[in-house]
């Protein structure tokens, strides 16, 4: 990931590292599988991850910095596991290297796609395999002078590449789509490697449906990684979240596009992109970022993800388009859409003891001025028995009752100093929330209601729905708009399974619904 522009680099003794690369690349060769979906899948593993990074991330290369003797070793590294694999090669001249500037080198590759019409689309799947030498002020955070191992940025990511790609070319039928494949030089001094292909594509960018770039993936921590772009293009998000699965990783969607890693110039070009990260960390730029620190377990569960991700997106009838609306949109409108929504006003406006509740006793210690209960007669020392004819004796059957009630009804309740109980007339504020949920559509995000507000001691609350809940389907039927769902429950009674979307994570909650 790109720090600040290099406007240099410090030289120190080089060891040979060429001779070094073709021993390292003897000792491991990965398998030529044929096979199925889930065995693709499979061949994705931590220890080939390890290795690969374990090379990439060795002090012989230098930190890879573009153009020096140790970025040429990295190169040639990577083109030695593709001529295993057989993949076809995509650069000049029907090599695999792109060159650029004095000695950068993209490294390109392509699957074709196997539907005659759909194999004319394309997606990149990227990386950048480059870093900063030895560092310097502009793009170190220091000590300066000391190699850079990068092995999070981006042995990571440029590892992950190599397994998808081992992953699919292993499968018996290529995806509809054409996958590239592309490993940039020189992100790290200013994206220059994806710049100069976005200015000398070698596939038609009227054909470039979605790029999915690989940046930092070494580093999950509590399962939880950063997605961004999933805005750029409705859907994307779904896209993402239904090929998150065996095991899930937790995922946090940025509304941020920054110029800081090679999505950023198809951004500017107005092509959808999606991008996993792992988040920075103390090493980020750093002599530090070594091999010994990465969760390779993180990174198999990252990459596998990307794998299922990408198949799934290369086989759809139809990927959307770029969503101009995602220019506008960063994380603070995020934070205000995603903020709770309004409250409707108190229905029957008391507060009641929370000790004496613990003990399935409802005494009131509050009734709120010009309110239904204080309209009804309930005041500071009364115990309610009963709302609707319902029995009330937590906290939660209180809540439940008065959010199932209808605007006509009554309490029975003992007054304070009194034996016997009486019944009142009660006319609550406003209608019935028996369900509990309040919700919002976005353009963004097609075929799902998100939660904006869940009532406490609803049936909403009851399931275990939470606030930004995405709603997609009750009891299996799909959901766009919040008039739909509720239209949809409102026909049902009983439990109905409901099936959500939380941090990217599809989940099924069972909703009991009230009569």
């Amino acid at each position: 990931m790109k720090y600040r522009l290099s406007v240099g680099r410090i030289r120190y003794g080089l060891v040979p590292v060429l001779l070094l690369l073709g021993g390292f690349v003897g000792s491991w060769s990965a398998p030529l599988l044929a096979g199925s979906y889930t065995s693709a899948a499979a061949t994705i593993n931590r220890q080939q991850l390890l290795r690969h990074c374990q090379f990439l991330a060795s002090d012989a290369l230098e930190g890879r910095e573009t153009g020096t003797r140790g970025g040429q070793a990295a190169g040639a590294y990577i083109v030695a596991q593709l001529r295993k694999l057989k993949v076809r090669p995509a650069g000049a001249d029907g090599d695999y290297f792109q060159p650029f500037q004095s000695a950068s080198r993209n490294i390109i590759c392509q699957l074709p796609g196997s539907d005659g019409a759909l194999a004319k689309e394309y997606l990149i799947v990227c990386a950048h395999y480059d870093h900063v030498g030895f560092g310097n002020y502009r793009n170190s955070r220091g000590p300066f002078g000391y190699i850079h191992k990068g092995a999070d940025d981006n042995a990571s990511g440029t590892a992950a590449l190599l397994e998808l790609i081992g992953a699919f070319t292993s499968l018996d039928t290529a995806p509809k789509r054409t996958l590239v494949f592309i490993f940039w030089d020189a992100e790290e001094q200013g994206l220059l490697g994806s710049e100069y292909w976005c200015q000398s594509p070698t596939v038609p960018l009227a054909g470039l449906k979605l790029v999915v770039n690989i940046d930092m993936i070494g580093r999950l921590r509590e399962n939880r990684a950063e997605v961004l772009g999933a805005r750029t293009a409705a859907g994307l998000r779904e896209l993402i979240s239904a090929n998150n699965t065996q095991p899930a990783v937790a995922l946090s969607f940025s509304w941020d596009s920054r110029r800081d890693s090679d999505h950023y110039p198809f951004f500017a070009r107005q092509i959808p992109y999606l991008m996993v990260f792992t988040g920075k960390h103390p090493e980020y730029h750093t002599p530090y970022d070594d091999v010994g620190k990465l969760n390779t377990e993180g990174m198999e569960r990252v990459t596998r993800l990307l794998f299922r991700t990408v198949y799934a997106a290369a086989q759809l009838p139809n990927l959307p388009p770029f969503r101009q609306d995602c220019l506008q949109e960063n994380n603070g409108a995020r934070d205000v859409a995603e903020a709770p929504g309004e409250l409707p006003p108190p229905r029957l406006g008391v507060t009641w003891d929370e000790e004496r509740a613990r003990h399935e006793v409802i005494e009131i210690t509050q009734v709120d001025p010009a309110s239904p209960a204080e309209a009804a007669g309930i005041r500071s020392g009364d115990r309610i028995l009963k709302i609707d004819g319902a029995e009330v004796h937590t906290p939660g059957q209180m809540r439940e009752a008065v959010c199932d009630a209808p605007e006509e009804t009554t309490a029975v309740v003992v007054h304070r100093g009194e034996a016997s109980s009486r019944t009142l007339r009660l006319h609550l504020q406003g209608p019935a929330h028996p369900l509990g949920i309040f919700g919002r559509s976005d353009g963004a995000e097609p075929g799902c209601v998100i939660v904006s507000r869940v009532l406490p001691g609803s049936a909403a609350d009851r399931a275990g729905l939470r606030l930004n809940d995405r709603i997609c389907h009750v009891g299996g039927n799909s959901v766009n708009f919040p008039n739909e769902l509720s239209a949809l429950l409102s026909r049902r009674s009983g439990q109905q399974s409901i099936q959500i979307e939380r941090d990217g994570e599809l989940q099924t909650l069972q909703m009991t619904l009230p009569r």
